[in-house]
């Protein structure tokens, strides 16, 4: 059966999980490194990119997260932590993706909203979830992009990582989790 991790640090953890759940997967909470070894692909979570990183050196996360060749789905503040270069930071935390993004972009915790969204490969439109969203400046050359919002890259793909700055795991609709699930069969053909 397919493994999916959850980075248990801080953040939507439990949202994501029960999700996860909700597709008949395995899902599990990451909370050491060594797990790692034990998932066909892991979701870094929403939640505050800077705690999440001082958590992540805390408990020895960070060379791990960095060599990890599975599929991994960053949302949120997980968009953040893989991306390349952050706006208002001199350094990225776990730079994986060709992405420059910029924190909080849309505004404060009380300007949150929610919106319809067209991504690609999945159809309908989706109910997106916007919660001190960052959005992706710049996206390089090898960057799919799968969505905007007013002019700029909301989800995007590149390799094995998939972003959005969105929240998928608050709504319902599981089809942004079943597109990762879909990259995590593919990377591993012999998983269930």
């Amino acid at each position: 059966m397919t493994t999916i991790g959850v980075l248990g640090l801080q953040g939507a953890v439990i949202e994501h999980l029960k999700q996860v759940n909700a597709l008949g997967l395995n899902g599990i909470i990451v909370k050491k490194p060594e797990q790692l070894q034990e998932i066909d692909g892991l979701i870094l979570p929403g939640g505050e990119s800077t705690t999440m990183r001082r958590l992540i050196d805390q408990y020895g996360f960070l060379q791990p997260l960095k060599h990890f060749s599975k599929p991994i789905l960053g949302t949120c503040a997980g968009l953040v932590l893989v991306a390349k270069e952050i706006a208002d930071s001199d350094k990225a935390h776990l730079p994986l993706m060709d992405i420059k993004v910029k924190r909080n972009a849309f505004g404060r915790q009380v300007e949150s909203f929610e919106t319809e969204l067209d991504v690609k490969g999945l159809g309908k439109p989706l109910t997106a979830v916007f919660i001190r969203a960052p959005y992706i400046e710049t996206a390089g050359e090898g960057v799919e992009v799968l969505a905007t919002y007013d002019g700029y890259p909301v989800a995007a793909k590149q390799g094995s990582i998939l972003v959005s700055a969105f929240h998928p795991e608050l709504t319902g609709d599981r089809r942004f989790l079943a597109m990762f699930v879909q990259m995590v069969k593919e990377m591993n053909p012999a998983v269930p």
